[in-house]
């Protein structure tokens, strides 16, 4: 298993890179579309965190700049129905700390993104890997109670609504907390939360 390569960076079409190690060999290694490796230029010394997926007619290596990223892809491959191309897309779609954000506030909308995967397989994702991500507080997001403090039954019922119809808890909390108006019924906190989403 092929954890970690040191070489000369040398870009490559179709997403991925070269590294030339010292002893000459030139590993081809794909890479998400918003890798910090991608910072580099041609001849640039390089380390890239890599898994080596190995199949019946295929042996890939797919890196990253860091470990966490390299932990993260391999945490998404281990969803049933995602694959290294659906896992590298997902992981070139979303930052690390968008993507954990998005399993844990439950945000198959933003998953959904990635290209190829569909709304059941972000939902799946989040099933599977929200007790693995760690909670919000892991994240240095701002905590519920910091984004929404309640002021009555109305605002609560809002965002239980909110979320219903899609939104994770975070954003559902987020544009409620931001109606100023502490007289409202559910139904118009729900009418100017959803002016504050879009």
């Amino acid at each position: 298993m092929i954890r970690f390569i040191k070489g000369i960076f040398h870009p490559a079409p179709d997403g991925s890179v070269i590294i030339e190690t010292a002893s000459g060999l030139g590993f081809e290694v794909s890479i998400p579309a918003n890798s910090a490796l991608y910072k580099a230029v041609e001849g640039d010394p390089v380390k890239v965190y890599t898994s080596m997926i190995v199949k019946e007619d295929d042996v890939s290596l797919y890196g990253f700049a860091d470990k966490e990223n390299l932990e993260l892809f391999e945490l998404l491959i281990t969803v049933n129905g995602v694959g290294a191309k659906a896992g590298m897309a997902i992981m070139s779609a979303l930052p690390p700390s968008e993507l954990k954000r998005a399993v844990a506030g439950g945000d198959a909308k933003a998953i959904s993104k990635a290209n190829g995967v569909g709304k059941k397989t972000a939902e799946r994702i989040i099933l599977e890997l929200k007790d693995k991500v760690g909670s919000f507080d892991d994240m240095d997001l701002p905590a519920f109670d910091d984004v929404f403090t309640p002021a009555g039954d109305e605002r609560s019922e809002a965002v239980a609504a909110l979320m219903a119809l899609g939104y994770s808890k975070n954003e559902a909390a987020s544009a409620v907390g931001k109606v100023k108006d502490d007289s409202l019924t559910c139904e118009a906190y729900i009418k100017q939360a959803l002016k504050n989403l879009f």
